[in-house]
């Protein structure tokens, strides 16, 4: 009887995480089409800061409502490092990156950060390297490129746009294997919410740049600015923080790849962007490496008698 019990709260537990996973996908991958508005009106610093200030004061209010407090001291160190790197060092980075080189060209570089969380989770995180992720991984990543081949506008590429989108993926890597060890003695609001306002210390460099380009920008890149802080920052990166308390490191950066397949979709409804059969076939890759990523091998089923 124990152990139907425990198996069936695993089972709730790994549905919980999935649901606050897919959130966390869906968000992202909103993201991509609110940063084509404010992008244009903010410069990358100052368009990262506001994000970040917006998801911060979000992020505070609940932790005020919820009375968690603040994190446990053995806590902090992965939420400063992942606050530093990745609401700091990788907003900046990826925002400044996605001027120099075109879209499709940012997201085939950025997505050699699930792979990097993989490795770096499997070594420093002693999660080994199962083959199915990383088989998952390589059919997903593949996907990714072919999306990003058959959307790239061909502009060129700058070295600096490139080594800028290399410091976004290894940066998202790295904050990702600090902020594990982090949800072992706080919560997720806790680490996504303290990491967010480290994220906005180390921005604030651009702070002068913000109060002069929200006077002038138009209101609808300024709302997709919001947007971005409220949701895609502070509810996902709170989603995020909960799936990866439940699961591996290597798994939650293999189920980023779905991602891509969703900017496909949404830049089709949203923008009128008519994907063509390269995309959706590279869309379909990332689905399908994603789902033999988190495919598990099923138990035995216990003896009845």
């Amino acid at each position: 009887m124990a152990t139907n019990t425990t198996a069936g709260t695993d089972e709730r537990t790994g549905r919980r995480a999935l649901a606050a996973a897919a959130v966390t996908v869906l968000l992202w991958a909103s993201a991509f089409v609110s940063i084509r508005s404010a992008v244009h009106s903010y410069s990358p610093g100052a368009l990262a800061l506001g994000r970040i200030l917006a998801g911060a004061l979000t992020l505070g209010v609940i932790l005020l409502v919820r009375r968690e407090g603040l994190p446990p001291r053995a806590a902090w160190p992965g939420i400063a490092v992942s606050g530093v790197l990745w609401f700091g060092v990788y907003m900046v980075a990826l925002n400044w990156g996605e001027q120099e080189v075109d879209a499709g060209t940012a997201a085939m570089v950025v997505n050699i950060g699930p792979l990097l969380i993989a490795l770096l989770g499997g070594w420093l995180l002693k999660e080994g390297f199962p083959r199915r992720l990383l088989l998952g991984m390589a059919v997903a990543f593949t996907g990714a490129a072919i999306v990003g081949i058959s959307t790239s506008e061909h502009m060129g590429s700058s070295v600096l746009g490139v080594a800028l989108c290399v410091v976004a993926a290894a940066s998202w890597a790295a904050a990702v294997v600090a902020q594990k060890p982090a949800l072992r003695h706080a919560s997720a609001l806790q680490v996504t919410t303290f990491g967010c306002v480290i994220g906005a210390v180390t921005c604030l460099p651009f702070a002068g740049q913000l109060a002069s380009q929200v006077t002038t920008a138009p209101l609808a890149a300024t709302l997709n600015l919001l947007y971005l802080g409220v949701f895609p920052t502070a509810l996902a990166f709170t989603t995020w923080a909960y799936a990866l308390a439940r699961t591996t490191a290597g798994a939650m950066g293999a189920t980023t790849y779905i991602v891509p397949a969703l900017v496909v979709l949404m830049a089709w409804v949203a923008l009128g962007e008519v994907p063509g059969p390269l995309t959706f076939a590279g869309g379909a890759l990332c689905l399908v490496g994603v789902a033999i990523s988190r495919r598990r091998k099923r138990a035995l089923a216990p003896d009845a008698t």
